[in-house]
C-alpha cells in the first residue's frame, strides 16, 4: 500500500509491523539488523518522499558534525547519548573542519529569517550523509525525535546490539507542527508522582514531539510544591492522597530540576494551583480563609465541588498571592494555570469576581493566564487561554480576544477507561479507545470556532486510579502518541488505518524502553 511517497510493508513479529521504503519478507521477530528503516514516525511529517538508493549507515567511524554554536552542540550531545549505548560506537561530536568528508550525521542550526514555527526542520537523507537543518534548537530536537524513530527500535536499548546494522533508508523530510500548542496533563495532586517518575513522563512527550507538561500541583487531596512563605502547605497539606498514603511534595530544588530536565528536551512546565475550588488541601493548611461546605481536613476521598476559598476574605488573596508569585519564579514559562473548575458553591457573581482578581494577581508576577472553560464567564484579557474539557463555554472568551486550548474529555481524557472492561480509568466523559482519541479534527470542534481561535490541544490524565508511573503509561499509550499527531500533523494526511499501524510500529520501541502500554484490540500489533 503506498500514500504520499510511502510505501508500507507488514512485518510478522507477533503482530503487524510497519516498515518504510523496505521490501522484506514476514518471517518471525525482525532483529535490528533485520531493518533497514523501521516507519512507524509519529506523528507524521508535513512532507516525507523516499530517494531511493543506498541507505545511510552509522558505523564506528560515524561522527556527528555540528554547525550553530552551543545550542546545536547540546542538541548533538543528546542525540549521541541516545547513538552510544545501542550502536556500542563512540559517537564522536565534531566541527566542519574536523569531519572532512567523511559520511557523518549533520546538524546544523541555521537561522533563517523567516517567520514560522520554532519547531520547523529539514531533514535529508543519502548513502553519504544526514543532514538535519533548523532555524531554532527547539527544530533541531523534533527533528531528533524524527531521526530516532528512523532508526531500528533498538536503537532504544541500553546494551550494546553488536551486530546490528544501523540504517536508514534515503528520505526527504520538510516537517513543522500543524498548533504551537502540543501539551498533557499530569495529576500530581490526587496520587503523588516523584521526580523520577515525572521525568519519566517528560521522555515520553518528546518522543512525540509534545512541547507542553501541564503540571496539577493542587487539589483537595494533596498541596505538593513548597512555598517558602506558606510552610504549612506542604507540612499539612500534602500529607494525603486518593485511596490514602503518605502523599508527598517537591521541594524547590526539586521542582527545579522538573523545570530544567523538561527544558533541556524543550518541554514548557505549566503549573496549575486549582482556584477557588478543589482547594481543600490548602484550606487544611490555612482553615482561616476556607469557606468549604466540609470541615478542612487531610482528604482522600474523590468527591469534587465542596471546597472553596472565602473570596471575600482579603486573606484569602494574600494566600494566594504567595503561592502564585513563588511558583512562577520557579517556572520560566509564560504561563500560570489557575483552575476555575467545577465550582459548585458560589454564585455566578462572585466566581466572576475572584477570576478577575485572581488574573490581576498572575498578571502582577508577570504571567499570562490559563484556566479551565468555567474561567470564560469572566472579563478576560486578550492574552488568556481558555482550556476547554466539556462544554461550549470555552467560546464565551473568545470575545476579548482570549485563545482555546482543546482538551474534550471524551477524545484526551487519558484517565477514561479503553473499554468497559478496562481494569484502570474511569467512564464518566467516555470510553475512549485508540480511535476516538485520534479520528477528531480540533478545527470543526467546537461550533463556531476556527483553528486561529485555538492554540492547540492538550491530553489531561488525572489520577483517581493510578498510584504509579507504570500505570500512567499503560493509560497513556498508545492513546498519547494520537492526540500528538492530532497537534502536529495537517488534518489531510492523518488517516486512521495508515496510523494504527504506525503506532503498532512503535510497540517495539516501547518494549526497549520499558514504559507500559494498553494492548487495544484496534491495533494491529
Amino acid at each position: 500500500m503506498t500514500r504520499s511517497g510511502m510505501t508500507f510493508v507488514c512485518l510478522r513479529r507477533h503482530a503487524c509491523v510497519l516498515a518504510v521504503f523496505v521490501a522484506m519478507a514476514c518471517h518471525g521477530m525482525p532483529r535490528a539488523q533485520d531493518v533497514v528503516a523501521p516507519h512507524g514516525v509519529l506523528p507524521i511529517p508535513q512532507s516525507m518522499q523516499s530517494s531511493g538508493g543506498p541507505p545511510f549507515v552509522i558505523s564506528a567511524t560515524t561522527p556527528i558534525v555540528v554547525e550553530g554554536g552551543d545550542s546545536a552542540a547540546n542538541v548533538a550531545r543528546s542525540l549521541a547519548m541516545l547513538l552510544r549505548p545501542s550502536t556500542g560506537h563512540a559517537i564522536a561530536i565534531l566541527s566542519p573542519a574536523e569531519a572532512g568528508t567523511q559520511p557523518a550525521i549533520w546538524l546544523s542550526l541555521r537561522p533563517d529569517g523567516t517567520t514560522g514555527s520554532d519547531e520547523r526542520y529539514s531533514l535529508t537523507v543519502t548513502q553519504n550523509a544526514v543532514r538535519l537543518a533548523a532555524a531554532h534548537p527547539a527544530g533541531l530536537f523534533r527533528g531528533v525525535q524524527t531521526l530516532r524513530q528512523l532508526l531500528p527500535a533498538a536503537i532504544e536499548s541500553h546494551m550494546a546490539m553488536e551486530k546490528a546494522s544501523w540504517s536508514i533508508a534515503p528520505v526527504t523530510i520538510e516537517d513543522a507542527p500543524r498548533f504551537a500548542w502540543r501539551g498533557a496533563m499530569l495529576d500530581v495532586a490526587r496520587h503523588f508522582f516523584t521526580v523520577k517518575e515525572v521525568e519519566q513522563y517528560i521522555d515520553l512527550l518528546a518522543l512525540y514531539k509534545m512541547n507542553v507538561l501541564h503540571l496539577h500541583l493542587s487539589d483537595d487531596q494533596g498541596f505538593r510544591v513548597v512555598i517558602d512563605a506558606r510552610p504549612r502547605l506542604t507540612e499539612i497539606g500534602a500529607v494525603s492522597q486518593v485511596g490514602g498514603g503518605e502523599g508527598g511534595f517537591y521541594t524547590k530544588a526539586d521542582y527545579a530540576t522538573i523545570v530544567r530536565y523538561a527544558a533541556d528536551r524543550f518541554i514548557t512546565i505549566v503549573p496549575e494551583v486549582d482556584m477557588p475550588g478543589h482547594t481543600n488541601a490548602a484550606l487544611s493548611a490555612y482553615p482561616e480563609v476556607a469557606c468549604s461546605v466540609r470541615p478542612s481536613a487531610p482528604y482522600a476521598g474523590t468527591d469534587v465541588g465542596w471546597s472553596t476559598v472565602c473570596v471575600d476574605n482579603e486573606a484569602s488573596y494574600a494566600l494566594l498571592d504567595d503561592i502564585i508569585g513563588e511558583i512562577s519564579a520557579m517556572s520560566p514559562g509564560k504561563y500560570f494555570h489557575v483552575g476555575g473548575d467545577e465550582v459548585h458553591t458560589l454564585t455566578s457573581a462572585k466566581y466572576i469576581q475572584f477570576v478577575e482578581r485572581v488574573q490581576d494577581l498572575v498578571a502582577k508576577h508577570g504571567k499570562l493566564m490559563i484556566g479551565w472553560e468555567e474561567i470564560g464567564k469572566a472579563h478576560l484579557r486578550s492574552t488568556a487561554i481558555v482550556q476547554q474539557w466539556k462544554g461550549d463555554s470555552a467560546q464565551l472568551a473568545l470575545k476579548y480576544g482570549a485563545k482555546i486550548l482543546l482538551s474534550p474529555a471524551n477524545k484526551t481524557y487519558l484517565d477514561m477507561k479503553y473499554t468497559a472492561d478496562t481494569p484502570l480509568g474511569l467512564t464518566w466523559a467516555a470510553l475512549i479507545d485508540v480511535r476516538d482519541a485520534y479520528e477528531w479534527d480540533p478545527a470543526t470542534f467546537l461550533t463556531g470556532t476556527t483553528e486561529q481561535d485555538l492554540v492547540g490541544v492538550e491530553a489531561p490524565l488525572w489520577s483517581e486510579t493510578i498510584r504509579n508511573i507504570s500505570a500512567a503509561m499503560t493509560l497513556a499509550l498508545p492513546r498519547l502518541p494520537a492526540i500528538a499527531e492530532v497537534g502536529w500533523s495537517p488534518q489531510q494526511n492523518r488517516h486512521w488505518e495508515d496510523f494504527r499501524e504506525r503506532l503498532a510500529a512503535q510497540s517495539r520501541r516501547w518494549d526497549y524502553l520499558g514504559m507500559n502500554y494498553y494492548r487495544s484490540g484496534q491495533v494491529p500489533w
